[in-house]
């Protein structure tokens, strides 16, 4: 429950629309829900302005399918990541409204239209296809909340004229997500040429030394261009959901 439907809900109770005892009913799952094995924070779309989002991964797939219902009961629009293949046909055959995103792994349920938010667009720039997966994660997160999204892919510093050629999209972007593995060299480059938020992703996509990720992870912790924030290693959802913090300013 947002902001917008509890308004709406307290203004039928002030128009005489809606009894007490009904509103109190619809009210009583707040601030959390108490399923034994989950505690649902439906007060985070208040707090946040985004519900809680379920982390798909080594959850089963009935105890995803019984947050969703109680998420869906309170009109909040359900965001699942990191969610296997096999999980989300049993997703869909409960939830057929429901859009499964296979790349990124992420599942989508829409109880409400989405509204946008942001204020411009949110580029998401990918050094390999290898590191698509994760970039769709942070575009798809970005998106889901609010934002609109561009991507580049497979633009990386081994050809640097690829990246160049998108001079114009790169510059007219309010936040950029930049996804690497490897060195993890992109952030560095794209973020010294804008003057926007640039907001690196380290992707464990590498050979032996690139250590799952860690080398690509040091080497935008050092990065030399200013303005660039880095998260952990794969974390797509989270790249996309700071990206939309920063666009709604």
């Amino acid at each position: 429950m947002d902001q917008d439907i509890l308004r709406t809900l307290l203004e039928e109770l002030r128009n005489g629309r809606l009894g007490v005892e009904d509103c109190l009913e619809r009210l009583k799952g707040l601030p959390f829900e108490n399923l034994d094995f989950a505690c649902i924070d439906h007060h985070r779309s208040l707090r946040n302005g985004a519900s809680e989002v379920i982390f798909g991964e080594n959850k089963l797939v009935a105890d995803i399918a019984a947050i969703m219902e109680r998420m869906i009961s309170h009109m909040e629009n359900i965001l699942v990541t990191r969610l296997s293949r096999d999980k989300a046909a049993e997703l869909l055959s409960a939830f057929p409204k429901g859009i499964y995103h296979e790349r990124a792994k992420v599942f989508t349920y829409e109880s409400v239209e989405k509204r946008k938010k942001g204020k411009g667009v949110i580029l998401v720039v990918s050094a390999g296809t290898s590191d698509m997966p994760v970039a769709e994660e942070a575009r798809l997160t970005a998106e889901f909340l609010g934002n609109e999204t561009e991507s580049i892919y497979d633009v990386g510093v081994s050809g640097l004229h690829r990246l160049l050629s998108y001079r114009k999209k790169i510059m007219n972007a309010s936040v950029i997500i930049v996804v690497a593995g490897m060195e993890g060299a992109l952030p560095s480059v794209v973020g010294g040429l804008v003057e926007r938020p640039v907001i690196a992703v380290p992707t464990s996509v590498g050979y032996g030394a690139s250590l799952n990720g860690l080398a690509a992870l040091l080497g935008m912790l050092n990065s030399c261009a200013s303005g660039v924030t880095v998260v952990n290693i794969d974390n797509g959802f989270g790249a996309g959901y700071a990206a939309s913090l920063i666009n709604r300013l």
